[in-house]
């Protein structure tokens, strides 16, 4: 398998190399030159299997060529430590994809690339720099994931008073080998500063990847939980539509894949909150970007979604084709308060803002022929505070502060400053060139 930078496909990289890159050369995302297929027998044979043996199975698919077999089931154990249940909410299915150990979806990419990173690192014998930008979860999982790794060190950028509290903690309180910066911006700004890091050829020799979603090896194992959970919600048996929060676009393109792969969805529902270019891009591919705007869902504040071009190439970069398959939905802030309030009321079942960014979406564009699976990224204790102030509802998440509270508080306040960045990059690096 070889995936090839998709603003120059003549540019192509193994798993390993795409990993270790994070970009390709010329700044774009790295994409598989075919997608592999699971037949019918295959995804009966699944139905009932492990989550570990599923997980097996698909990466298999893309890597087995690349990673022995012993290889790939250790790192597939260091990573599928968790469950990704499909739980019934009154009338739809929910797949809660948020038992890891900060309580958000990320855990399983984040999980799954400090195993890769962790591997190839030991046949590296040089320290790696992993740069991350955060919009909320991504970070704290990324922290967490990546904690105590040997020959790795991980830069969190943030950005300041757009996440909420416990994610700030979860940002803050990390491992010696985590470098957490809050920045004057928004994520975009983040998410630019770390694009241009690793598209900067004086950085080369600081051996700079990435864990952001645009990294392929965050992106592959996402597949995972769309395939067992489109069998557990009995898609071999009847049509499955799959809502999905949506803000950079890595986990509704895994979603994409594991459908081109075979999975059993029939369709998708991307759901945005007011920074909709994903939903205005599915109208018109000539939408245009918009300022961020802070929102009650954070995680989904992304004005300019990294994840776009790959998500258009599952479908060939035919318009069409992925209108056929992804429809799109915003929802507002006053939209996320009243769903999760029902929500709450109607089935005690309590939802994250983000969630329920999703079961509003489905409430306000029901599916014509197909049961409704709501992709829950969050548990609602990482909200705690805020949805107690904005619903009225108590949220009880000492627990996930206690757990925190064993660990240093470690951060620095940064400008959204490239020489910033560098001068942090600088600090922690020993292979640091003394012109930085």
């Amino acid at each position: 398998m070889k995936f090839y930078a998709l603003g120059n496909p003549r540019d192509s990289a193994t798993f390993r190399e795409a990993v270790e890159r994070g970009l390709a050369k010329n700044g774009s995302l790295y994409f598989p030159t075919r997608i592999p297929k699971l037949s019918r027998p295959q995804l009966e044979s699944l139905v009932d299997a492990t989550p570990s043996e599923v997980a097996y199975v698909l990466l298999s698919a893309w890597l087995g060529d690349e990673l022995a077999e012993a290889n790939l089931r250790s790192i597939i154990a260091q990573a599928c430590t968790f469950e990704v249940p499909v739980v019934q909410v009154g009338p739809k299915e929910v797949l809660e994809v948020f038992h890891g150990p900060t309580a958000a979806f990320k855990d399983v990419a984040a999980r799954y690339l400090a195993a890769f990173m962790g591997f190839y690192g030991a046949e590296n014998g040089h320290t790696s720099i992993v740069l991350v930008a955060t919009s909320g979860d991504t970070g704290g999982a990324i922290a967490q994931g990546f904690a105590g790794i040997p020959d790795t060190h991980v830069v969190v950028l943030f950005p300041r008073g757009r996440v909420s509290q416990l994610q700030r903690e979860q940002l803050t309180r990390v491992a010696a080998n985590i470098t957490s910066l809050e920045v004057e911006g928004s994520f975009d700004d983040c998410q630019d500063l770390v694009k241009r890091a690793l598209n900067d050829p004086s950085l080369s020799q600081l051996h700079l990847t990435t864990a952001n979603s645009i990294s392929i090896g965050r992106l592959l194992p996402q597949i995972t939980y769309y395939v067992t959970g489109s069998l557990a919600a009995g898609g071999l048996h009847r049509p499955l539509r799959f809502v999905v929060p949506s803000g950079n676009l890595g986990n509704l393109t895994a979603g994409t894949l594991a459908r081109a792969m075979g999975a059993p969805i029939t369709s998708f529902l991307a759901a945005n909150n007011a920074n909709n270019l994903l939903h205005r891009y599915l109208q018109s591919p000539e939408a245009g970007t918009r300022p961020v705007q802070a929102t009650f869902a954070n995680a989904m504040d992304v004005g300019r979604p990294g994840n776009l071009p790959r998500l258009a190439q599952v479908f060939g970069d035919h318009h069409s084709q992925l209108t056929a398959a992804v429809t799109g939905a915003t929802i507002t802030d006053a939209e996320i308060i009243a769903t999760i309030q029902k929500v709450w009321t109607e089935h005690h079942y309590l939802l994250d803002p983000h969630t329920a960014v999703a079961w509003a979406a489905s409430d306000a564009h029901p599916a014509a022929a197909a049961t409704d699976v709501i992709v829950a990224t969050a548990a609602p204790q990482k909200f705690a505070s805020e949805i107690e102030a904005l619903c009225g509802i108590p949220v009880d998440n000492t627990q996930l502060l206690q757990q925190l509270q064993h660990i240093p508080v470690r951060f620095q306040a940064m400008p959204n400053s490239y020489q910033a960045l560098l001068d942090v990059l600088a600090s922690v690096s020993p292979h640091a060139p003394s012109t930085l």
